[in-house]
């Protein structure tokens, strides 16, 4: 310790001997630059802001990022995201799936989230399938609630959506238990 602490002294002496030449700016931009490279990994690391879709803004297609959506126009498709946030005036036609969803506007089709939203501005047509829901008093909601420890697997929803023909088949299975 006291080692390296003489060594930081004796840099800046040494460098006070030739701080006329070029030493002190070399060392203050070599820390500077040990700085910035600290520092990058960090702004690496920073989460990027949200994509918004301004009011006047209508898509027909689907969307899908691993960042934030914040949607403010008219989206005529599935879209997937970490956070969804559908705005006052905003109107969505398709299935919506993120981690987290808010849903201050309309939302025309099936809502999968861990967690979702629905503020008092809110309009649902559809199923929301959730691990947890808060609906704010003054929403408007026509579907069905389903709580799920994994609301964001599809395959287990449109699997078993494909094998409700098969859940039918196996309609037998039980009658196999009579038997057993």
């Amino acid at each position: 310790m006291f080692s390296k602490s003489k060594i930081n002294e004796p840099g800046p002496k040494q460098g006070g001997e030739s701080v006329s030449s070029s030493n002190a700016p070399s060392s203050d931009g070599a820390s500077a630059t040990r700085t910035s490279t600290d520092f990058s990994p960090s702004a690496a690391k920073a989460k990027p802001p949200a994509s918004v879709l301004s009011a006047d803004l209508v898509i027909k297609g689907n969307l899908k990022t691993t960042g934030d959506i914040q949607i403010e126009g008219t989206v005529e498709g599935d879209i997937r995201a970490h956070l969804l946030t559908v705005g006052e005036g905003a109107t969505v036609k398709g299935e919506v799936m993120a981690d987290d969803v808010v849903v201050n506007g309309k939302v025309v089709g099936r809502v999968r989230g861990l967690k979702v939203r629905l503020t008092s501005t809110a309009k649902v047509e559809g199923d929301i399938i959730h691990k947890t829901i808060a609906i704010e008093s003054g929403a408007h909601f026509e579907g069905s609630v389903q709580r799920r420890d994994d609301p964001l697997n599809p395959s287990g929803q449109q699997g078993g959506g494909n094998r409700s023909g098969a859940a039918p088949s196996s309609s037998p299975a039980p009658e196999s238990k009579p038997q057993s």
